[in-house]
């Protein structure tokens, strides 16, 4: 298989054979959608696979077919940039369960030809790495430079290392967790529940009329997290929202969006039911809130590092409060128990969680500096 896109190019596969899940049973056929760039080396030993986060996909660094928007992380993959496309094949899948062409609910059922809906089976990050090592095979690329990962892409990141290391010469995980808390797992429980509840769910069976309302309140209340208190009151305080370019912002006493805040939300909140699956928010979701890599290893998070060659650098934020430094120095630790080698920054950030995919020179130095020594 070559593999050769130097500006970019959307694939789609559909791979031989079954992919065992972790709940049970197998899933088949598995189609995989994925983008690569740069060239593969003649010693196929320049891959580097990333992985993207919850509502992320296959468009890392060219311009997204829906929204027409530049890819998610345009800034950090290309030819001269932290990861150099001069030097690397990257290749980047869209996840298992989403909806951009990997197989997930919207798929077709082969055995009943109409969209699975919630006849799909429940998954997890393990599901979602076996997935991609799949399509490496299928590519013919046997270990990687490096996994890369920012958020949910960081679990993914940390499991390929777990579940596959001898595959893996080098991981950066950024701004991410080995589980997940029960704060985390609530914020994504009242997301499902407000999918669940919009009358147009209809069980997961809603064909062509999604339930927009119920996934925009679920995007409202996750972005809120991806956010940081500091940020929001820089970019917005309690300004409140002009309605009428001739008069002076006023208070409805409605429940109009009075403030720029909920304004901002609600723009997010529709803006991000023109792209995604409902139902893929619901197993992506759960997926990530099944995540526990200690328990995965006999309840011992080093013990999933132990015998491993791969090199590690963790990245954490300074105001991200999703998953908060002290979650990357819980990792940290265990690598250092484990005996691997391993690099740790917290950077400094007014953005929290969503720090990683915004500007940041310090990021990008230590992604490169990573990276060149792969």
């Amino acid at each position: 298989m070559s593999v050769d896109a130097r500006h970019g190019l959307n694939r789609h596969v559909t791979l031989p054979g079954s992919l065992v899940l972790d709940g049970g049973g197998s899933l088949t056929p598995v189609e995989i959608a994925y983008e690569t760039y740069g060239t593969l080396s003649p010693e196929r030993d320049n891959a580097i696979l990333v992985c993207h986060a919850l509502t992320g996909d296959q468009h890392l660094a060219s311009v997204h077919p829906r929204t027409g928007k530049p890819g998610w992380w345009a800034r950090m993959v290309g030819p001269g940039k932290p990861i150099d496309t001069d030097r690397f094949c990257v290749v980047c899948p869209n996840v298992l369960g989403s909806c951009m062409g990997t197989s997930g609910p919207a798929s077709i059922d082969p055995a009943t030809g109409r969209p699975y809906g919630m006849a799909f089976p429940v998954i997890t990050v393990r599901d979602m790495v076996r997935a991609q090592a799949m399509l490496l095979d299928h590519l013919g690329i046997g270990a990687l430079a490096a996994v890369v990962g920012g958020s949910m892409g960081g679990m993914q990141a940390l499991s390929w290392a777990a579940t596959f290391p001898d595959r893996v010469r080098a991981a950066l995980v950024i701004a991410s967790t080995a589980r997940h808390t029960a704060q985390n797992i609530a914020f994504h429980e009242v997301g499902r529940q407000a999918i669940m509840a919009d009358p147009r769910w209809q069980g997961g069976d809603y064909g062509d009329a999604p339930p927009a309302a119920g996934l925009a309140v679920a995007r409202m209340a996750a972005h809120i997290t991806y956010l940081s208190e500091a940020g929001l009151t820089e970019k917005f305080g309690r300004r409140l929202q002009a309605r009428d370019a001739q008069e002076d912002p006023k208070l409805s006493f409605g429940f109009d969006a009075d403030f720029q805040v909920e304004s901002y939300l609600r723009h997010q909140g529709l803006s991000f039911v023109d792209r995604f699956d409902a139902n893929s928010y619901l197993y992506i979701t759960r997926a990530m809130d099944y995540f526990d890599l200690a328990e995965e290893h006999g309840g011992r998070l080093a013990d999933a590092f132990r015998g491993s060659a791969t090199r590690f650098c963790i990245v954490s934020f300074d105001t991200d409060w999703l998953y908060p430094t002290a979650e990357s120095r819980t990792v940290v630790h265990a690598l250092n128990a484990a005996g691997l080698a391993v690099s740790f920054v917290e950077l400094s950030s007014p953005y929290g969680h969503d720090a990683f995919l915004l500007d940041s020179p310090a990021l990008d130095r230590v992604v490169g500096g990573f990276l060149g020594a792969a």
